[in-house]
């Protein structure tokens, strides 16, 4: 039978994966694509780039599965604002979910609706990431572009539009717009009005498996597929992974550490967290929801450091490997672009704390490592005081093929990590929704259950090692607090420099 694709849009690049009935992955291909700073804190990335790299992807897939495919999954980085005119013209770069300029709109969001009520409608409070504060940014200090404004969407949904010619997303990814009644499924009347924003821009809401439209046949001709291919409404980057991994039902949690770190775990219910600290979004699967936990740069950390020391990736982590746990006394602060769980401040910076002469590079490396998954501990520690409970951990995303990420995780968060056959994060996933979409299985959790499986390694966290971390979680859990005026300073002052 021929295979179903998953395609991500994703913050480094574009993936696709097509995947047979049994879960094994038949083809694969990437493409990268630039990301954009005009100023500090500031993201965006070019549309079009997204649409040139997923033609690319989808082209090779195409040529390597035969040019037969039976259904397509959407997937990609979550909270990004592209604006469109009455054509369907981009209108300038999207802002991208760790974008940090609109903490005035957020504030403004907050005290239009109240913290609480917004809390209760949307599951989430106002954070910068979030799509609509970037619509208001948009409309206050760009207004002449503003003016044009036809339609907004999310970054997958506009490959969908170019894919399909339809609009319309996910209630996965719409939960994270900030204009979405979670529990209804659907756009907030309130929370539009509120903030005068027209429900008209907004496509239609689907859940995760639904088709949503037919592969166009202009496209089909070019990428070498067969025309009327149905397109799955799909899911946000971290919904599919979990879908990918098999997290859907309660219980199991997923550790991602991608360019971010996500803390992932299923809920059969809405049932959003008071203080605001963790999100509560639609899941993938439909009519179920998650919570979630997120560390802005979990394997970015990683890659600046990489990138500032130009080393080779796999020798950074074999060199840091080597170091004791907790890097003879060295912490590092992860907030490269702010920080989402638990501080939700756009304006905390990152660091390393303890060092001395003693310390080298691998230790500098080792502690980036830990700080990352430090963070990602703090949001375990929320989820379970709110009564999430975890009787497994999957580990997904590029973190998931490092046998010292993993070793990480396990030890500080004192839990078994597990793998699944298929480390192809959201991809994998949105190709499972595809499968379902186009007929192969009758539902999500059939999907998964056909296709996911547990490899029989498994990474159990060391009594020892573990007992060292929980004495330098606690160091790192005092850190912020003890700096964030520093913080908040040095990023007023970055400011007033770059103006």
């Amino acid at each position: 039978m021929s295979p179903f694709v998953g395609l991500d849009v994703g913050t480094g690049g574009a993936r696709a994966v097509a995947v047979d009935e049994a879960g094994r992955v038949v083809a694969e291909a990437s493409s990268p694509y630039p990301l954009l700073s005009p100023r500090p804190g500031w993201t965006e990335q070019d549309p079009g780039e997204w649409w040139r790299a997923a033609r690319e992807v989808l082209g090779q897939i195409a040529e390597r599965a035969g040019g037969e495919i039976r259904g397509i999954g959407l997937t990609g980085q979550m909270h990004g604002s592209v604006f469109l005119d009455g054509a369907d013209r981009v209108i300038r770069p999207a802002l991208l979910w760790n974008d940090q300029r609109t903490q005035k709109q957020c504030e403004e969001i907050t005290a239009r609706l109240g913290r609480e009520r917004l809390l209760e409608i949307a599951g989430n409070p106002a954070l910068t990431g979030f799509q609509a504060p970037k619509i208001l940014w948009l409309r206050e200090e760009e207004p002449g572009n503003y003016r044009r404004v036809a339609s907004v969407l999310l970054p997958k949904d506009y490959i969908r539009l170019m894919l399909t010619g339809e609009r319309a997303t996910d209630a996965s990814d719409a939960a994270g717009t900030l204009l979405l009644d979670v529990a209804r499924r659907d756009w907030s009347e309130e929370i539009l009005s509120a903030l005068e924003i027209p429900r008209g821009w907004l496509p239609r809401v689907y859940e995760g498996p639904e088709a949503t439209g037919l592969l166009r046949e202009e496209v089909a001709s070019e990428l070498g597929l067969p025309a009327g291919v149905p397109v799955a409404a799909g899911g946000g980057d971290n919904a599919a992974a979990a879908v990918g991994v098999g997290v859907v039902r309660e219980g199991l949690m997923s550790s991602s550490v991608g360019t971010s770190g996500v803390l992932f775990t299923h809920t059969d219910a809405f049932s959003p967290d008071p203080s605001g600290r963790v999100h509560a979004f639609c899941h993938a699967v439909p009519g179920a929801y998650h919570l979630m936990g997120v560390t802005l740069s979990a394997g970015g950390s990683l890659a600046w450091w990489r990138s500032t020391l130009e080393k080779d990736y796999d020798a950074l982590v074999e060199e840091a490997s080597r170091v004791p746990p907790g890097a003879e006394g060295l912490l590092f602060l992860p907030y490269l672009t702010g920080e989402r769980t638990p501080h939700l401040d756009p304006s905390a910076r990152g660091g390393f704390i303890g060092l001395t002469a003693r310390h080298t590079a691998a230790h500098m490396s080792r502690a980036v490592m830990e700080g990352v998954v430090f963070s990602l501990r703090e949001s375990l520690e929320i989820l379970r005081s709110l009564g999430a409970s975890v009787e497994e951990v999957r580990a997904t995303g590029g973190g998931a093929r490092s046998p010292l990420w993993r070793r990480l995780q396990a030890d500080i968060y004192g839990v078994p990590i597990r793998r699944t056959t298929a480390d192809e994060g959201p991809a994998y996933g949105a190709a499972l929704l595809g499968g379902v979409a186009c007929g192969a299985y009758r539902n999500v959790v059939e999907a998964v259950e056909a296709c996911v499986k547990l490899r029989d390694e498994v990474t159990e966290p060391d009594g020892r090692r573990s007992e060292v971390y929980g004495e330098l979680y606690e160091v790192y859990r005092s850190l912020y607090g003890a700096n964030r005026e520093a913080m908040h300073r040095l990023s007023e002052l970055a400011g007033t420099q770059n103006t």
